[in-house]
């Protein structure tokens, strides 16, 4: 644990950078069609845009020079490549984009398919090759009774070949569902019966039997795409198809293992007085709806919230930060399941914060990963209960410590400023009721200290010259 908060350096100096050789796709036409430049340009051209960003992973960063060359050529618009995402690669960087004053976004890679706030967005996932005969193969080994009811789902970037393995199952298997991707921004809620748009997905069940009489069959490597399914859907059983080995597998109980740490997690939730509001998204359509949605709620449970904003996570990053209890992360559906294991303070979504502080919001199977969904309007909203019952706070038993802890529900929202003050006697005085100002006063080193009129005035002098791991002064080896 030791080393995640601290370290010399010595293993960034040293660590070997694995250079890929040139791939396959190098050629100018294995290119185009992998980045669809076709599209792509099309989509700049059509609607005039002067200034693109394109966006890439990492993985995909060696081809962007090559890419965005191309697209100046095809285009004679300026393009801009944005690298190192200041989140999670699967969401479009809008702050990047603004900041190079582009008028839309080119996504490349697998993505989240989150809505977008500002810039309009387009998402070229790059085709990876499917053998379909052979996930076809897998599919009747997994679903031998043809009057299966099942849903197949996939990773984006192999949702390209979903038409053709529909067309080697679809007269064998009449209930068999394959879904699509979304392509508008409308609410990824279920609209009508039977039609399910989820997560960037859309498909049609049958709406007397309800999604949970229907199998999953996932297409693609394990991951945080089929985490957030298997977590959101937890009453269908799952199987998936691996392209990568070529085999499929039944997918195991490990999915209820993930909602028994959860619900953990939302034990400790209720436990906490201070909660970090984590701002992990600034893209996402609705992020500034939910952080005040969970300022009020924390607000109405009786804690003290605070927001911070720090770029991609980290254990020493929030580690600076003692006096938080619990951190609530902001995020898009796959970057919000956090494991939080390696943290010292456990890291929770926005809608297990509701589950651990809005009396109204009780545990069912359904799981939300989506944070607008807990929204006003939202399919899964439960709104804060107007009155609380009794005059003092509910008693409650921490299942966790086995002490007695109040629930600190008010009927109106606590001052929401960190500097709120309590006046305990007005005859003697007033005293800041903080608790980071509390907890700043039991720490002994309190950060750097101004000392004015204690420290004699010098002249500068030279400084140390070299790099922080060896100054010119320092004895090698």
């Amino acid at each position: 644990m030791a080393t995640l908060f601290s370290h010399d350096g010595a293993e960034v100096v040293q660590r070997a950078l694995a250079v890929k050789e040139s791939s396959s796709r190098t050629p100018a036409e294995a290119l185009d069609a992998f980045y669809e430049l076709e599209r792509a340009a099309a989509f700049v051209t059509a609607s005039g845009f002067r200034r693109v960003a394109l966006q890439f992973p990492d993985e995909l960063l060696e081809d962007s020079a090559a890419v965005a060359a191309k697209m100046e050529e095809a285009t004679g618009s300026k393009m801009y490549i944005l690298g190192d995402t200041s989140y999670g690669s699967c969401c479009v960087d809008e702050v990047a984009a603004e900041h190079v004053g582009a008028e839309a976004v080119v996504h490349y890679g697998p993505a989240c398919l989150s809505p977008c706030r500002k810039l309009l967005v387009l998402h070229v996932f790059g085709q990876q090759p499917l053998d379909t005969e052979r996930c076809a193969g897998a599919f009747r080994e997994l679903y031998p009774d043809r009057q299966s009811h099942v849903v197949v789902l996939s990773d984006v970037v192999y949702a390209h070949a979903l038409g053709e393995l529909e067309q080697l199952l679809g007269p064998e298997y009449p209930h068999v569902v394959f879904s699509r991707l979304a392509s508008d921004e409308a609410p990824d809620c279920p609209q009508g019966p039977g039609l399910v748009r989820q997560f960037g997905r859309l498909f049609a069940v049958e709406a007397q039997s309800g999604l949970k009489d229907y199998a999953m069959f996932y297409v693609g490597a394990e991951g945080l795409a089929l985490t957030n399914f298997m977590l959101s859907w937890n009453r269908c059983p799952f199987s998936s198809f691996n392209p990568a080995t070529g085999h499929g597998r039944r997918e195991s109980l490990d999915g209820n293992r993930a909602l028994l740490r959860r619900l953990y997690l939302v034990e400790r939730a209720r436990d906490a007085r201070v909660v970090g509001i984590l701002v992990g998204t600034l893209g996402v359509a609705g992020y500034l709806s939910i952080l005040e949605h969970l300022r009020g709620t924390l607000s109405r449970a009786g804690k003290r919230s605070y927001t911070l904003a720090m770029g991609k996570l980290s254990p020493a990053k929030l580690a600076n930060f003692l006096e938080v209890d619990v951190f609530v992360l902001v995020a898009c559906p796959q970057n919000s399941l956090l494991d939080s294991r390696d943290f010292y303070r456990p890291v929770v979504t926005p809608y297990e914060l509701e589950l651990a502080c809005n009396p109204a919001r009780e545990w069912s199977s359904l799981y939300v990963t989506d944070f607008r969904d807990l929204l006003p309007g939202g399919c899964a909203h439960v709104g804060f209960p107007d009155t609380v019952p009794g005059e003092g706070d509910v008693p409650d038993v921490s299942l966790i410590t086995g002490e007695l802890r109040a629930a600190g529900l008010s009927s109106s929202p606590a001052p929401s400023s960190s500097s709120a003050l309590a006046c305990r006697n007005p005859a003697l005085a007033l005293a800041e009721i903080s608790p980071a100002a509390s907890f700043l006063e039991s720490r002994s080193w309190r950060g750097l200290e101004q000392q004015l009129g204690q420290t004699p005035v010098t002249k500068a002098v030279p400084g140390r010259r070299g790099i922080a791991i060896a100054y010119e002064d320092e004895a090698c080896g």
